[in-house]
């Protein structure tokens, strides 16, 4: 979906989670928060999508305070809107309740010069599942070395 330039990506997430479906919403943000993430001081740490009443909110993610915004104080770690359209937010609510999964943030870009945020449908990894994986991952880079050696 990003064909922008990227402000951040959770890589953590791809770790803990299988994700199943994903979507592009925009995000409420004020001035100094624009400024932040465009110097790249964001930080997904657990965030996750929670829906209340017929609304999603995007929860858990910090974006750091602007330091030359002197007018207002930013708080740095409170929830932001999420910008979906009715259906999707009813969808999504859906699923999660249905089936026990959870909405994450993949990453932030630009788009058009407006924020989005990608966020997928994902269902949680069992530790033995993240640990093939990375059995993997380790075994697909070897045989890349081993290939550009030869």
């Amino acid at each position: 979906m990003a064909d922008s330039p990227r402000i951040a990506e959770n890589r953590k997430a791809r770790q803990y989670y299988e994700f199943l479906e994903f979507f592009e919403a925009g995000i409420s943000l004020t001035g100094p928060e624009v400024k932040s993430l465009r110097a790249g001081q964001v930080s997904f740490g657990d965030s996750f999508v929670e829906s209340v009443d017929g609304e999603a909110w995007l929860v858990g993610m910090r974006i750091a305070p602007y330091d030359k915004a002197g007018y207002a104080a930013q708080d740095p770690d409170r929830k932001r809107k999420l910008l979906l359209h009715a259906q999707e937010i009813h969808r999504i609510a859906t699923k999660v309740e249905q089936k026990g999964l959870t909405v994450v943030p993949v990453k932030l870009y630009f788009k058009h010069g407006k924020i989005k945020v990608e966020i997928a449908l994902a269902r949680g990894r069992k530790l033995h599942d993240q640990r093939e994986e990375l059995k993997r991952r380790a075994e697909a880079r070897d045989t890349e070395r081993e290939l550009a050696r030869s």
